[in-house]
């Protein structure tokens, strides 16, 4: 068959067009690194977290061919990538003949490539359909790769032509049919079925088709977000509001088999929880509630179904179904999901707690609990039996939501978590104690100053000046003067004690402190005096007052203090001031 010709004669060899080889070394580059990506990702097979690294580079190569040439449209050979006609692969390698074998003749890969999709791509061409993997086609079909595409052809005849003569028939009809696929309007096809009288026009001598399959480019996500808000809107906006207004008009105008309304109504509910549309279910209470207030007759039918359509609502398998929601992901509406659970009655606390189980979201936990607080001021005990679980999330959950109903008895509840042995639940319950500043939660953070575990001690003598600052002076002075047992705690426990009395501001405090800082060291004492002189400025730094200010400035100016008190004094005079007078260049100073 003769070449082309051109004004100037015969076309030039693809070898001799600059362009050409520049997008044939291009490519040349993008297979070899492919090729050495497949290598290293068959020497490491398990080692999956690597692929993306070895594949880096391949990446890297085909991004420079289609930012400067566009889609890369690889032929496909029995041994070997054609472009314009010149091998890729420079050694043997069975990759095209996977490609080959299932009828691909064409692999086009286009701008925009991400590296997921070149892994997937590439772990495709490694599978072994020997070893029961679907063949490379179905792979590729299942992997709806956005980027790369395909042109296959399942049978081809042509009566009295040999195989060499089919083969360039082949590429004549690829060459169409793809082209027949791409266009620059908004209204066509894209994915054909081209029949043997199409082709005829523009083909000589093909006279069967057994099988074209094209692969054409996909629709855009612009297309696909369009279509499917339309159907959602014909579903959510258009379809169910209609349907349920026209079982309210039959409600309206009278009830008279109530037991076929409330099936029809619990279809309605199961249909509205498919769609998570807890906003139509929530319109649909209210209307039966209205129309059940205008019935003021014995037997209510309206009332009846009422009734009937909450305890559905609050049913064991309904409440999984909406906790399967919740358990990932956070609701579109969660306002919509709280009236819907504030409408149920008591029978569906079990159910819920239980859904509260499998929340792993903690807006979503959160939500639930307060819905459930409402339900635990009059029916508690569901709640203070899951006090003990061995959950330490459950029992946050249940300290939550009777703090939240502000039981009256929830302190004696909470004391029971403080038996317990799990130690970041007993902080978080002193935290939410120490909110109610009671004379009894006071009560029980200074029992807790001698609790057996050092951090809930500390905790408490943290807490403890929260709720009256002179009566916790007392408390904490009471076990600092307590040398023989105060001597045995840890430095961090003895510095957090006298930080907590200086953090009472009580003058008695700030007296005592102060005391300390004057008192003289006789020889046997030297050690003891330091180590209160130094816990004495801990607690002045903790005061943060104009007072304490102005006795660390006094202790700094003493020249006749040791140096360890001297540095100790400076640095939390420092801060002092830093504090009061957002002296910024405080720190800097020192």
């Amino acid at each position: 068959m003769a070449s082309p010709q051109n004004a100037q004669g015969t076309a030039p060899e693809p070898s001799a067009d600059p362009v050409v080889r520049e997008k044939v070394e291009q490519a040349r580059n993008f297979t070899f690194q492919l090729l050495k990506g497949i290598k290293q990702i068959g020497m490491y097979r398990h080692n999956e977290a690597k692929f993306p690294e070895f594949l880096g580079r391949a990446l890297e190569a085909i991004e420079e061919y289609t930012a400067k040439h566009g889609p890369l449209s690889l032929k496909v050979e029995q041994q070997n990538f054609l472009l314009f006609g010149e091998p890729l692969f420079s050694e043997s390698t069975p990759l095209p003949y996977k490609f080959f074998r299932d009828g691909i003749r064409q692999l086009i890969f286009r701008p925009g490539m991400m590296l997921p999709e070149l892994v997937t791509f590439t772990l495709i061409a490694l599978s072994e359909p020997e070893r029961g993997a679907d063949d490379v086609l179905s792979q590729l079909w299942k992997a709806n790769l956005e980027h790369v595409e395909y042109v296959v052809v399942e049978g081809f005849s042509i009566d009295g032509a040999s195989d060499e003569d089919v083969a360039v028939e082949v590429d004549k009809v690829v060459g169409y049919l793809y082209a027949r696929l791409r266009t620059n309007s908004d209204d066509f096809l894209r994915f054909a079925r081209v029949s043997a009288d199409d082709l005829d026009t523009q083909m000589d001598g093909v006279e069967q088709i057994r099988g074209v399959v094209v692969q054409g480019t996909y629709a855009t996500d612009t297309l696909k977000a369009r279509l499917q808000k339309e159907i959602d809107e014909e579903e959510n906006s258009r379809l169910f509001p209609k349907l349920v207004s026209a079982i309210f008009q039959v409600v309206e105008g009278g009830v008279e088999d109530v037991a076929l309304l409330e099936e029809i109504f619990v279809q309605l509910l199961d249909a509205m929880l498919i769609q998570d549309d807890y906003g139509t279910i929530n319109q649909m209470v209210l209307k039966l509630r209205a129309l059940s207030q205008r019935e003021e007759a014995e037997g209510n039918p309206i009332a009846r179904l009422l009734a009937y359509f909450v305890q559905k609502m609050g049913d064991e398998q309904r409440l999984n179904r909406m906790g399967e929601g919740l358990k990932h992901s956070k609701p579109k509406n969660p306002a919509d999901i709280t009236r819907y659970l504030q409408v149920l009655d008591e029978p569906a606390i079990i159910p819920l707690l239980t859904v509260l189980e499998t929340i792993e979201v903690q807006e979503n936990r959160v939500l639930l609990c307060d819905v459930l607080a409402s339900f635990a001021k009059n029916r508690p005990d569901p709640f203070v039996i899951r006090l003990q679980s061995d959950r330490p999330q459950t029992v946050r959950d249940m300290v939550y939501i009777l703090e939240k109903c502000q039981h009256p008895d929830r302190l004696k509840m909470f004391g029971q978590v403080l038996k317990g042995k799990n130690l970041v639940v007993k902080l978080e319950v002193m935290n939410i104690i120490a909110l109610s500043h009671s004379g009894e939660a006071r009560k029980m953070m200074s029992d807790l100053l001698h609790d057996p575990i050092s951090q809930v001690r500390i905790q408490a003598a943290k807490l403890l000046p929260e709720f009256d600052n002179d009566k916790a002076y007392l408390d904490l002075l009471r076990v600092i003067k307590d040398s023989s047992n105060f001597e045995k705690k840890t430095p961090d426990e003895r510095t957090a004690f006298y930080a907590a009395l200086g953090s009472t501001g009580s003058p008695n405090a700030l007296t005592w402190l102060t005391h300390l800082l004057s008192v003289k060291p006789s020889l046997l004492t030297k050690k003891k005096v330091m180590d209160d002189k130094l816990l004495a400025i801990q607690g002045l730094a903790a005061a943060c007052n104009v007072h304490s200010y102005k006795v660390l400035q006094g202790v700094v100016e003493d020249k006749a203090q040791p140096t360890e008190v001297l540095t100790a004094a400076r640095k939390a005079m420092y801060q002092t001031r830093k504090a009061l007078f957002g002296d910024a260049t405080a720190t800097e100073e020192a």
